[in-house]
């Protein structure tokens, strides 16, 4: 993944206030431009040989390539799940001015 790409982060957490806290938390320091919050979700998992159903939120996190570590440090402390979704996609295309909005709010 190219350091200045613009990607999508998927997160997901276990409540409304949770995803409201990470959202200004991230876009606060600088590590989102935009963070869409939507939820609940239901999400299917299977977690220690159990298959679980669980309400969860969706965060979708736009972001460059260079901030995910620092992301992935950030939920490490803030996130109360013992293993986390973090998962980033790249951006293949979209909005020029959009994506340059993007890479400037979240530029090292």
């Amino acid at each position: 993944m190219a350091e200045r790409e613009v990607v999508v982060a998927l997160i997901t957490g276990p409540s409304r206030e949770w995803a409201e806290e990470c959202s200004r938390g991230l876009v606060e320091g600088g590590l989102a431009a935009c963070v869409n919050r939507i939820g609940p979700v239901l999400s299917c998992f299977r977690w220690q040989g159990e298959i679980q159903q669980e309400e969860e939120w969706l965060l979708v996190v736009k972001t460059t390539g260079d901030r995910i570590s620092q992301l992935e440090t950030w939920l490490r402390e803030h996130h109360p799940y013992q293993v986390f979704e973090l998962v980033a996609l790249p951006v293949s295309a979209g909005s020029g001015t959009y994506l340059d909005w993007v890479r400037s709010e979240v530029g090292t």
